[in-house]
């Protein structure tokens, strides 16, 4: 697979005139405004955030409802369908981890009693492909499908940490959103961080996205030890678990899942390659 499974980075701007758009461009312009933060959305502000007349969004938006790329919610506004969700993981790397992931998953949560996500980078973002979620576990806002900045997650960081130099630079030159005091948008730190991780094997973040949380991840690997995804463990800040009580479990998963995937040697232990301890980067 390749190190990003797309790049939405910039397709907007790219698809910024209406009157120079193809017809794809402006099918793909209506589905790039959903994100993150605008998860349901008004036909007006479909029309406002694609740049389109009302008339051509209403038009392509019937359309790609009547196809499955879009569902109508019972308010009236408009959501993400499967449809683009299932083509997703019609990706050949991207079957494969679906085939083979969710026993190893299952497995890790069961020993750690935790949510327990596998992500892989597109673009600028980690989207996650499994997600395992405990009734009594740690409250996340993550979803199967679900996208996140990558500096804000343990799995981000750990997939920033691994992408092309030329993405580090991207993100670390781009405004990077803040969801809580403890989100990282430092350049500085985020280099510094990004510097540990790659050392350490291991990402470790602490109410970045949602209090009361912490989060560990390792990588992932498949054929040529390249970094193909990136597991993780979220689990609430009240003492019960800490990072070096649920890493041995997390990495042996992650090994155990990049052999599946045809890696050859997948490494040592972070635990046992630390020259110091793992700790939550609070800032």
């Amino acid at each position: 697979m390749p190190a990003s499974i797309g790049d939405r980075t910039g397709l907007h701007e790219v698809l910024a005139s209406e009157d120079h758009r193809t017809a794809a461009g402006r099918v793909l312009s209506v589905l790039d405004v959903f994100d993150q933060d605008h998860l349901e959305l008004t036909l007006s502000e479909i029309s406002r955030r694609a740049d389109l007349t009302l008339s051509t969004a209403h038009r392509l938006v019937g359309e790609l409802r009547d196809w499955g790329a879009l569902e109508r919610t019972a308010d009236g506004r408009y959501a993400v369908g499967l449809r683009v969700l299932e083509l997703g993981t019609l990706e050949p790397q991207m079957l494969q981890l679906r085939d083979v992931a969710p026993a190893y998953l299952a497995d890790l949560q069961s020993a750690v009693k935790a949510n327990v996500h596998l992500s892989v980078r597109d673009g600028h973002d980690v989207v996650y492909v499994e997600s395992l979620q405990r009734h009594s576990g740690a409250h996340v806002l993550s979803r199967l499908g679900g996208r996140w900045p990558l500096h804000t997650t343990a799995t981000g960081m750990v997939l920033l940490a691994s992408a092309p130099a030329s993405v580090r630079q991207d993100v670390l030159a781009s405004p990077l959103k803040r969801y809580t005091d403890h989100t990282i948008t430092d350049p500085d730190i985020l280099r510094r961080i990004l510097a540990e991780v790659l050392r350490t094997g291991v990402a470790v973040l602490t109410e970045t996205i949602t209090l009361g949380t912490f989060a560990v991840g390792v990588p992932v690997r498949g054929p040529s030890e390249r970094v193909v995804a990136a597991l993780s463990v979220t689990l609430k800040i009240d003492g019960s678990l800490t990072v070096h009580q649920v890493l041995p479990a997390l990495n042996a998963t992650a090994r155990a899942l990049s052999r599946a995937l045809g890696t050859s040697t997948p490494g040592t232990s972070p635990s046992k390659s630390l020259g110091s301890p793992v700790r939550p980067f609070v800032l």
